[in-house]
């Protein structure tokens, strides 16, 4: 059997379970631990509920090549309707709501 690394740990589960789900879509085994602790948040000390993405050695490469390509910033960009500047991630505008407009930006 292949030994396997750590490539993240952390307390978000749901972020845990997204990167997850997108290292697995490219073919990268995953394996998720810790899930199981959360339900002692508390009651347990505060370095035992980590959440850990563990691959195989041999896709660890690969792996964190994924995950930095989501560190990618997107530029901000300002809402056609009341012109308030926008984090690039956001899809409406947080003041009015209106749709994000690539034209305009």
């Amino acid at each position: 059997m292949e030994e396997r690394k750590t490539l993240v740990a952390g307390g978000n589960l749901l972020q845990a379970h997204t990167w997850k789900g997108l290292l697995e879509a490219c073919g990268i085994h995953v394996e998720l631990r810790g899930e199981a602790l959360l339900g002692g948040v508390g009651e347990l000390p505060a370095g035992l509920h980590n959440i850990e993405l563990w691959v195989r050695e041999s896709q660890l490469a690969k792996a964190q090549a994924q995950l930095s390509a989501l560190e990618v910033v997107s530029p901000e960009w300002q809402c056609v309707q009341c012109h308030e500047m926008n984090e690039g991630n956001f899809e409406l505008c947080w003041h009015c709501s209106a749709e994000r407009s690539e034209s305009h930006n």
